[in-house]
């Protein structure tokens, strides 16, 4: 069973730091892209940072060069690195894979949810100002 399980949220002044976690049950070598998304209520869930199984980088414009996000396949492990958080980043995160064995169906690109077959849960971000 494919699982993603997301940790790190919490909460944090403007202007702070937070590393985002999730742990695969698969191995994430195997994936053609894992990302980050991101929502909050009325929104549509945004994507924030992707990595794809060659370390090719793709961030939303809106992080301004704040966010880093890195895998280690030793351990299956997605990492986002937030810093410079603003109010505006508060949100529930959601990590997202594309596994190489699930990589059928269209690609809307690394930043699109449709592109990706497996979710996380959530972290919770609250960025207070």
């Amino acid at each position: 069973q494919v699982q993603l399980v997301e940790s790190g949220g919490g909460s944090v002044q403007a202007g702070g730091s937070l590393t985002l976690s999730c742990v695969a049950s698969f191995s994430t070598a195997y994936t053609y892209y894992m990302a980050w998304f991101r929502e909050t209520p009325g929104k549509e869930r945004e994507g924030v940072a992707a990595i794809s199984s060659a370390g090719r980088r793709v961030f939303s414009d809106s992080m301004n060069g704040r966010f880093a996000i890195s895998k280690d396949n030793a351990k299956n492990t997605l990492t986002l690195q937030m810093n410079s958080l603003k109010s505006g980043d508060t949100a529930m995160y959601y990590c997202a894979a594309r596994p190489v064995y699930l990589n059928s169906g269209p690609w809307y690109g690394a930043l699109d949810l449709r592109s990706y077959r497996s979710w996380g849960q959530g972290t919770q971000v609250t960025v207070s100002s």
